[in-house]
């Protein structure tokens, strides 16, 4: 179950990695951009010009935020010990589905295992949270029951 979580975790941070990696290259490409912007004749225009290109600049900071606080988080859960109850770093197998609680990465592919990479801050997430093994919930229309939690 461990060599499980370190695939899955390894996956994660390749996302996260990935996507560091993209706001990065957008900001710089972005304060380049910036940078070379000549002041043309037209006064609004050069502003309108201006504003557009910080405005992306503050966006491309963003979105490193994020991804770099993603990055903390699943630091924080690398070496997580199983428990009874759901948390962060959790494996969660339930009726319809399975769920690493870690990071909102989306459908992650471990050979014919398919598992949800989910933050606990999302609505299932929430959910999920402090739930143990026969524990049933709601979510989406949808009755959920956990078989197991690692």
């Amino acid at each position: 179950m461990q060599e499980l979580k370190a695939s899955l975790y390894q996956l994660c941070l390749k996302f996260i990695e990935e996507r560091i990696q993209t706001a990065e290259i957008a900001l710089k490409q972005a304060r380049e951009a910036s940078n070379d912007d000549t002041k043309s004749s037209a006064g609004d225009k050069y502003e309108t010009s201006r504003e557009m290109m910080q405005q992306d600049i503050d966006r491309n900071k963003r979105l490193l935020i994020d991804a770099e606080e993603n990055l903390m988080l699943l630091n924080s859960i690398k070496d997580a010990v199983p428990t009874d109850a759901a948390r962060n770093g959790s494996l969660v197998y339930t009726s319809e589905g399975n769920f690493y609680l870690s990071i909102s990465a989306g459908q992650l592919h471990l050979g014919k295992d398919v598992f949800f990479a989910i933050s606990a801050f999302s609505p299932i997430g929430k959910l999920l949270l402090g739930k143990g093994k026969g524990d049933q919930f709601d979510f989406n229309g949808k009755k959920y029951l956990i078989k197991e939690i690692s």
